[in-house]
Parts: structure tokens; C-alpha cells; sequence
């Protein structure tokens, strides 16, 4: 199922394009510094035996990890058609194709016919959605036991990357914008739904942050 608005389409072919760097870039370096910190948070958490749901799933790295190290099946939803195909041919590749399942397609117009997890995931994936509460409590909605994201930290340079990044996406005339939502409202929307926050780390551009349900 595919989403025709301006803004998926474009998001589509934006990160379509750098999928196979992506995918090659992962199997060189490995994680970046806060997806190490993501890992850690989850695995303070426990997802053994979980299954996992990662919207914005990308190239599959993050949620194949997981199952490597113990979860039961994982289910990878991403904008971008490329990033599904290179996630699916990974996960060949590592044995766990049978534990597996990909969508493309925009998780907003997917969330009543995804099934609740127990672990759900989005790892840099609240900035490329202008509406931000809508993605928060609809995600959350699917979430039975585990909530992870990491989205931008509300700091000047910050800003100053993003609103330059829409400047450019603007210059090419793409119909994507990268976003800066307040981490204050982001954590009350998700703690006003019954989640407890239970691990929180930082680099200088990425706020990362791990929620239980109580």
C-alpha cells in the first residue's frame, strides 16, 4: 500500500537513492552513535522472545540485530522502495527471511491493518513527518510493551541544519522536509499514554529515549 501525497513520494525517491550507499555504509562501519545507544536502551528494556515492529525500518540493520540477538520476528515498514529491497535481500542473506515480513508503504495509512507489537521502534523517523502527533499516538497505539525513537534535540545548530536541509530540498524542488518537533511534547504525548521512561541518551544532534509500559 502506497501513499500518493506529495511528501511520501518525494521521500520515497530521496531515500531510495542512497538505500544501496546506506546498506554499505552499515556493513563497513556498523552503528552509528545513536543507534548504539538505541541498542542499548533496548536491551535494557528486553526484546528476547519480542516481536518487533520498526516503522522507517530502512535498510532492516536495526530490527535484523534485534533478532540476532533473540527476538522472534520483526515486521520492517519504510517509505522509500529501495530501502525494503536492499532490507529483504539482508535478511536473506542473514537466515531470517522466515522471521520477516516488509511493507513499503507510509505507516499512517498502514496502521489499521498492522497487527500490535511488543517492541516498537523509530529510529530517526519523527523528523521526516510533519505531523508529528498523528505518528506518536498512532504508533504508540501498536505498541504493547516497548516504545524506542530517536529524533532531533531542540538545539541551535540544530535548527539551523534542518531549516537549511528544507532549503535545499526546496531548491530541488522535492516535496520532502526534514522537521524539528519539540522533544518536550514528544515525551508528554507519549507519557500521557501510559508509558514510563526508562532510558534516555544523547549525542550532539540526536535525542534518544526508551519508554515501558507502566
Amino acid at each position: 500500500m502506497n501513499c500518493c501525497c506529495p511528501h511520501s513520494v518525494s521521500a520515497n525517491r530521496l531515500f531510495s537513492f542512497f538505500a544501496r550507499r546506506y546498506r554499505k555504509r552499515f556493513s563497513r562501519k556498523g552503528f552509528e552513535p545513536s543507534q548504539k545507544q538505541l541498542l542499548s536502551g533496548l536491551q535494557q528494556a528486553g526484546y528476547g522472545g519480542k516481536m518487533v515492529l520498526e516503522i522507517g525500518s530502512g535498510v532492516g540493520h536495526l530490527h535484523q540485530t534485534l533478532l540476532e540477538g533473540g527476538a522472534q520476528s520483526a515486521v520492517g515498514i519504510d517509505l522509500a522502495s529501495s530501502m525494503i529491497e536492499e532490507a529483504e535481500a539482508w535478511a536473506v542473506e542473514r537466515g531470517l527471511s522466515d522471521r520477516t515480513r516488509y511493507y513499503q508503504a507510509d505507516f499512517m495509512n498502514m496502521e489499521e491493518v498492522l497487527e500490535a507489537a511488543d517492541v516498537v521502534i523509530l529510529d530517526k523517523v519523527v523528523c521526516c513527518y510533519p505531523d508529528a502527533d498523528g505518528l506518536v499516538h498512532k504508533s504508540l497505539s501498536k505498541t504493547r510493551q516497548v516504545y524506542a525513537l530517536t529524533y532531533p534535540r531542540d538545539r541551535w545548530y540544530v535548527r539551523a541544519g534542518i531549516a537549511l536541509g528544507a532549503f535545499l530540498m526546496k531548491l530541488i524542488r522535492s516535496d520532502f522536509r526534514p522537521y524539528l518537533h519539540d522533544p518536550i511534547k514528544v515525551e508528554q504525548w507519549i507519557t500521557e499514554s501510559g508509558f514510563k521512561k526508562t532510558y534516555v541518551a544523547h549525542t550532539p544532534i540526536w535525542l534518544t529515549q526508551v519508554f515501558e509500559k507502566k
